[in-house]
């Protein structure tokens, strides 16, 4: 089909009662048998490509993963040890308020000044106990370095050579770890071993 707009004829490719061009919406030719190897590698390249690009996202997916567990357990042991320390800080007003009760006169024991201390001690133990502090057995105890510390050792013959005899300071856990270990008296039987031996 013709058309001239003035001096300049425009050729116009045919279309169909629908108004569709026939000529842009002819199907894409078969490949030759020519063509078929070369499509064959680009299509296994393309794979290949697909392949590597899906194999570095799995390990940026885990290496960000792995970070991310790293920066939670780091920020987890600032907490852990931010604690600690609070912790550490609030055991000797512990022990103060315990000596206290320990050298309390007999006829103030049952006054109501004294039972809002004890209340005041007891709250204190309840928020230690909240965040996992727990007392370490040690009287009757054999003497185990990782959770006592002596600072007396005495000879007798009334308790097993290297048990605890005396708690000189409370030592506390906090979870599995010794938050600070126990100073004990240890028992001593070595004279007893020698005269025996001789």
């Amino acid at each position: 089909m013709r058309q001239v707009t003035g001096q300049v004829e425009i050729e116009r490719p045919p279309v169909d009662e629908a108004g569709q061009n026939h000529e842009e919406a002819q199907e894409p030719a078969e490949p030759t048998q020519s063509q078929v190897p070369d499509l064959q590698a680009e299509l296994e390249k393309a794979q290949a490509q697909a392949a590597e690009y899906l194999d570095g996202w799995q390990r940026a997916r885990a290496e960000f993963a792995n970070y991310k567990k790293r920066v939670e357990a780091e920020r987890e042991e600032l907490r852990r040890a931010g604690n600690e320390t609070l912790l550490l800080k609030l055991l000797p007003v512990v022990d103060d308020f315990e000596r206290a009760f320990q050298t309390l006169p007999e006829e103030t024991a049952d006054t109501p000044w004294v039972n809002g201390i004890t209340m005041i001690l007891r709250k204190l133990q309840v928020i230690l106990e909240s965040e996992g502090v727990v007392s370490i057995e040690a009287v009757g105890q054999p003497f185990d370095p990782q959770r006592h510390e002596a600072v007396i050792q005495e000879e007798t013959g009334d308790h097993p050579d290297g048990y605890v005899m005396a708690e000189v300071r409370r030592g506390y856990r906090l979870g599995e770890r010794v938050l600070r270990p126990a100073l004990v008296k240890v028992a001593s039987n070595t004279k007893k071993e020698h005269e025996g031996n001789g």
